[in-house]
């Protein structure tokens, strides 16, 4: 299997994408496409040092650049390297996409060059998330600010799946993000929601609140379904958070001697606690619902993220979670609101 990787998108592009993809191709033997402009990416792969075969470039002069319109890659930028990489998985040059670069041209250019899954109305998108003991998936972070019932059923459909296949719960236990875990609590659309997931044959385990997206308090779930408003501003509310324990526990443990001596007795704990929050260690958001795999890394991506990424993507595409999602969504049967 081939990864296209959108070697122009994000902060440090393309030189921290060509260095996560020569560690992904090294690391874990992936055959990969950097796609943009070749008079950058050439010196940049020669001077990795890297002398094998599996890395190769296609050619792509334009760059949707993050200050631009999500459409940019459809009416005006048609040469750009996010649209140019998912044209090579459409034509079946490649098997998975990788970007680091524009959320929103990289959500547009999914839906419009490789298409929406069949009864799949709104793709989403997912984020991995740290937990106790295992990790938990919250969909949608971003794809869908405002979301109608039915589409809170597909976000659990596709969950459900990734879930299963790539976290490897053979029984995902799915929640529903409310301000309360009684079935008459939260808005009347979550409380249409909940009657939809109960009936979906999901393994539907009910309402969860904040509290239980992390620790699994009262309600242990591994999949909480949200509308991208609300799924936004949690992974991002939590990114800060992580960074902020991050910086307060390096100026704590420089105010006095005692505090950096027991800092160096505890660094390997320290440093389980800094990886286990690490966005890197993940790669990207994958945008479920679309017919091929796409990952979107955050625009912050270094090397050890787009490695982890490309390796997320490769993944995703192995084990088919495209074809699987589009085999279950064809059983769920139209809503009255979806007319």
């Amino acid at each position: 299997m081939t990864v296209a990787v959108d070697a122009m998108g994000g902060d440090d592009a393309p030189r921290a994408i060509v260095e996560g993809a020569v560690a992904a191709a090294v690391d874990f033997g992936l055959d990969l496409l950097l796609v943009g402009r070749r008079l950058e990416l050439e010196p940049l792969l020669k001077g990795s040092g890297y002398k094998g075969s599996r890395v190769g470039i296609v050619d792509a002069e334009e760059v949707v650049g993050f200050d631009e319109p999500s459409v940019t890659p459809i009416r005006k930028k048609h040469r750009s390297s996010i649209r140019v990489a998912a044209e090579l998985v459409r034509d079946g040059v490649a098997n998975g996409l990788f970007t680091a670069g524009h959320t929103g041209a990289g959500m547009v250019v999914a839906k419009v060059v490789l298409g929406v899954v069949d009864g799949i109305d709104r793709p989403a998108l997912a984020a991995i998330l740290p937990g106790l003991g295992r990790r938990r998936l919250l969909l949608d972070v971003g794809a869908n600010l405002s979301c109608r019932p039915e589409n809170y059923r597909e976000f659990a459909l596709m969950g459900h799946f990734y879930a299963q296949e790539v976290l490897g719960i053979s029984k995902p236990r799915i929640g529903l993000m409310s301000v309360g875990e009684e079935p008459g609590k939260g808005t009347e659309t979550t409380k249409e929601v909940f009657s939809l997931l109960r009936e979906s044959g999901l393994n539907f385990v009910g309402n969860c609140e904040g509290s239980d997206v992390y620790f699994g308090g009262n309600v242990d779930v591994d999949v909480v379904v949200t509308d991208g408003f609300t799924g936004n501003v949690v992974l991002k509310a939590s990114e800060s958070l992580a960074h902020l324990v991050e910086e307060a526990l390096k100026q704590e443990v420089t105010r006095s001697l005692q505090a950096s001596v027991g800092f160096l007795l505890s660094k390997d704990a320290f440093r389980a606690f800094k990886k286990r929050l690490d966005y890197t260690e993940y790669g990207g958001a994958p945008l479920l619902g679309i017919r091929a795999a796409v990952l979107i890394g955050h625009g912050r991506s270094n090397g050890r993220a787009v490695r982890n990424g490309i390796k997320a993507v490769h993944d995703f595409a192995r084990r088919r979670i495209p074809e699987k999602i589009r085999a279950k969504a064809r059983e769920l049967a139209p809503l009255p609101s979806a007319r």
